[in-house]
């Protein structure tokens, strides 16, 4: 296996469908171009914000294979290949695996709660099952659970494969364990944006971060602020990028948002697939007053 280093900044992207809720993939390519040409470190399709639960088998291949034809080796890919069961996970991250794509990001198992020994043996399974580096991804408002940082130790040890952990819980405390535990051998991603700073203050490596569909040159300038040591820099960045996470992630439906403050950029988006709706009309009012707001500050 090719052991991967991550660093910097990676975007976990949308993926764009039409107003009939059919795969755009035209509109996916374009996107692809533009966060290659803002010079993000990698990108991450079929993560939640690419509406991973709402694709099929096939729509991941073809999601996947899309992004990794469109970047054409430029940057890592890191397909987000987890589901609620163990035998489906290994599936998903096989088609990964033989589509080409560079790891795999792999969610805790979800609707059921799991105690840490279930979730240990999932992963266990996973790792030792498929040969491809795997990137830990905690994201306990969508699943209910938090990895343990315990269990992300243990997989680390016994593991060669896995080599990173997004956490976007946004507990910094829960960060701090991980990075106490497991920071020295593997790759610890702020999975928020709200946290980027002191995940790397802290000895994280970088971040998977919504808020870089949008805004993808700010989040990368306060990775490379903080790399050349210039804090104050790196202070006002997050600044601002903590207040468009706050506009873009939690103030409405980030499926959404997100989609909507791409298109105000001109950008093509889509639609969120159903039972995700659009903005409507006074959500689209306040997300663009609220864009506007900050980019004339």
């Amino acid at each position: 296996m090719r052991r991967i280093e991550l660093k910097g900044i990676f975007v976990p992207h949308v993926t764009p469908f039409t107003s009939e809720g059919d795969l755009d993939e035209e509109a996916l390519r374009a996107c692809v171009r533009f966060w290659v040409s803002e010079g993000v470190s990698g990108l991450v399709p079929c993560g939640s914000n690419g509406e991973a639960p709402y694709l099929t088998r096939e729509e991941r291949k073809k999601v996947i294979r899309a992004v990794i034809d469109e970047v054409k080796g430029k940057l890592p890919v890191i397909a987000g290949t987890g589901s609620m069961s163990t035998k489906e996970t290994i599936l998903f991250t096989k088609d990964a695996k033989d589509i080409g794509v560079d790891a795999a990001l792999v969610v805790t198992p979800f609707y059921f709660k799991l105690s840490n020994k279930e979730m240990y043996e999932h992963f266990k399974a996973v790792l030792d099952t498929v040969d491809l580096p795997i990137v830990l991804y905690s994201v306990p408002k969508f699943t209910g659970i938090s990895l343990d940082p315990g269990v992300i130790s243990q997989l680390v040890s016994e593991c060669e494969n896995v080599v990173g952990v997004k956490d976007s819980g946004g507990n910094i405390s829960t960060i701090t364990e991980i990075i106490r535990l497991a920071g020295d051998k593997i790759s610890v991603l702020a999975g928020t944006a709200d946290v980027t700073l002191s995940t790397l203050m802290l000895g994280g490596k970088g971040g998977v971060v919504a808020v870089a569909n949008v805004f993808p040159k700010m989040c990368r300038n306060l990775y490379e602020a903080f790399k050349r040591g210039d804090y104050e820099e790196a202070g006002q960045l997050q600044q601002h990028i903590s207040y468009l996470n706050e506009v873009l992630v939690k103030r409405h439906n980030q499926l959404s948002a997100i989609k909507e403050a791409m298109k105000l950029l001109g950008l093509p988006a889509g639609y969120p697939r159903r039972p995700a709706l659009p903005l409507g009309d006074a959500e689209k009012e306040d997300l663009e007053g609220a864009l506007k707001a900050f980019l004339m500050s």
